[in-house]
């Protein structure tokens, strides 16, 4: 009897710790019932298919990635040459993963390869002809680079997101360069695409001479100069007008040095955004204003100038960029320099709203069907196994109450098709139920006692249930993890049926099989 009280109060502690974390929590929603604000926070959460939000598949450009390299060591052999002074005609990168050193002096030729030697860790250097050499990047490197480039993309879009305050984001990669992101409850489609797909390229460059009205006045009998770049920017605040800035191509900062960005105001109190610098980003900084006092710096972001302060004195680590920003564009670029810039630009391969009304439409079929299907079954267990279908009954609610419950606990995301292995967990609660009844007819049917059949019953299709429900979790532990969206809920809800169902087909019918018969000494029959 002692054993069997602690086995009842282990049901009743289970049901209720399992009923008050999963169940409770969305009786109070609905109902406007008492609760803790802890316990309202653990309650089940919805996906984006029942809550609404938006669906994107982007294509991350890897060609961008391999492009930024290229053009990096291309600029970096550039500096090595002026050091050295090698003299050349003309540098350029025609494409991705080539670029090409034209006009090399026959006499500097030794010098040149050595020079040259560093880029090459990553590039083959073709055979020069006439002075002209044409760098192409490895393959593994290509290849490493493409998949980097995805995998940072993905991390950043997490980072962007995470800030954006999404409940339940799934950010996954699909295939090689398509990332499928999913927003539950996000009603501000296009900020919230305009900060997922923003590169939040933070680039500090000196300016090199005057800043123009006019591309043209800046070029030299036509043509850029080596080395530099035009980039368009705003006349000042308040100026609506584009002027140019010729810079350095190769930035002296990026926001690969940043350590914060945050929202502030300048000295007009105007919105601005501030910026720390990490240490050797600090390091950097300081030495390029220290030795470009009364120079305009340009502050690029994404390939436009916001601003081109004058340097008055060294600046070590801290920055600000001003601008014609609105409170909301400062929130905006602040989260999108902290999360880091993208390493290539995102196409939008697809988009899908989903709105609250068909989510809501989603959770009331899904619901009907689940109190259906929960009907039918109780009919036919009570039918057909008479008064031990009620112990099959009780098991199964016990079954739902400790599923909702662990996915609450966990943050588990109910889905369209988590519901359908909401139903199918139901399915196999009975099933085991079923085998256990079937073993006990058997044993009764054999002359044993109906105490003897009971524990028969339940000890012979022990390992039975256990081989199939370790099988069936084997399978939805592949859908988790090579699943996206939707069927991971599918797997989620069916991994905790599963293993809620061990314990209450198990543990919670024998218990109830007990309970039923322990004010009994002498039992000759079992309505079974």
């Amino acid at each position: 009897m002692s054993n069997l009280r602690w086995r009842v109060l282990t049901v009743l502690a289970v049901f209720v710790l399992f009923f008050g974390l999963g169940v409770y929590p969305i009786m109070a929603s609905r109902y406007h019932l008492p609760a803790p604000g802890w316990l309202m926070d653990k309650q089940l959460k919805l996906g984006l298919d029942l809550k609404g939000g938006v669906h994107l598949v982007l294509r991350v450009q890897t060609d961008d990635a391999l492009r930024l390299v290229t053009e990096q060591e291309m600029e970096r052999l550039r500096e090595e040459l002026k050091t050295r002074n090698i003299p050349v005609t003309n540098m350029d990168a025609p494409d991705a993963i080539h670029f090409k050193v034209d006009g090399v002096p026959p006499a500097s030729d030794a010098a040149f390869r050595t020079s040259a030697n560093e880029v090459q860790a990553n590039f083959d250097r073709g055979t020069g002809v006439n002075g002209s050499y044409t760098f192409t990047m490895k393959p593994n490197i290509q290849v490493n680079l493409r998949d980097e480039a995805v995998v940072q993309a993905r991390q950043t879009i997490e980072r962007r997101v995470n800030e954006l305050g999404v409940a339940e984001p799934s950010i996954a990669q699909q295939g090689a360069d398509q990332i499928l992101v999913q927003l539950p409850g996000v009603t501000e489609v296009e900020r919230a695409k305009g900060i997922i797909g923003s590169p939040g390229l933070l680039e500090l460059k000196i300016v090199e001479g005057s800043p123009s009205p006019s591309k043209e006045a800046l070029m030299v009998n036509g043509q850029m100069p080596q080395g530099m770049d035009i980039v368009p920017g705003a006349g000042g605040v308040g100026d609506t007008s584009t002027i140019y800035y010729m810079v350095k191509k190769v930035a002296a900062v990026t926001g690969q040095d940043l350590r914060n960005a945050r929202a502030s105001v300048d000295e007009n109190n105007r919105p601005a955004v501030s910026f720390t610098l990490s240490n050797e980003g600090g390091r950097k900084f300081g030495k390029v204003s220290g030795e470009n006092i009364g120079r305009q710096l340009a502050i690029i972001l994404d390939g436009r100038v916001q601003s081109a302060p004058t340097l008055e004195s060294k600046i070590n680590t801290e920055g600000r960029i001003t601008g014609s920003f609105t409170p909301e564009e400062v929130q905006n670029l602040s989260l999108i320099l902290r999360s880091g810039a993208l390493p290539a630009t995102l196409t939008y391969l697809e988009e899908q709203t989903i709105g609250p009304s068909l989510g809501a439409d989603s959770i009331r079929s899904g619901v009907t069907a689940s109190v259906v299907g929960l009907l039918l079954v109780t009919m036919f267990m009570l039918v057909y196994y008479k008064f031990s279908g009620v112990n099959a009954v009780v098991a199964l609610v016990f079954n739902l109450v400790i599923l909702i419950g662990l996915m609450a606990y966990v943050g588990a995301v109910m889905t369209l098709p988590g519901i359908a292995g909401f139903v199918l967990t139901m399915g196999i609660g009975v099933d085991s139920n079923v085998l256990i009844f079937e073993r006990i007819k058997e044993e009764l049917e054999a002359q044993r006692g109906v105490r003897a059949s009971i524990n028969a019953g339940f000890s012979r299709v022990f390992w039975t249930l256990v081989d199939t429900h370790i099988s069936a979790l084997i399978s939805a532990a592949f859908l988790f993890q090579f699943g996206t969206g939707p069927i991971r809920g599918f797997a989620v809800t069916l991994f905790f049926g599963l293993a809620s169902n061990l314990f209450t087909s198990l543990f919670v019918s024998k218990t109830l099989y007990d309970v039923a018969l322990s004010g009994r000494h002498q039992v000759s029959t079992l309505s079974i």
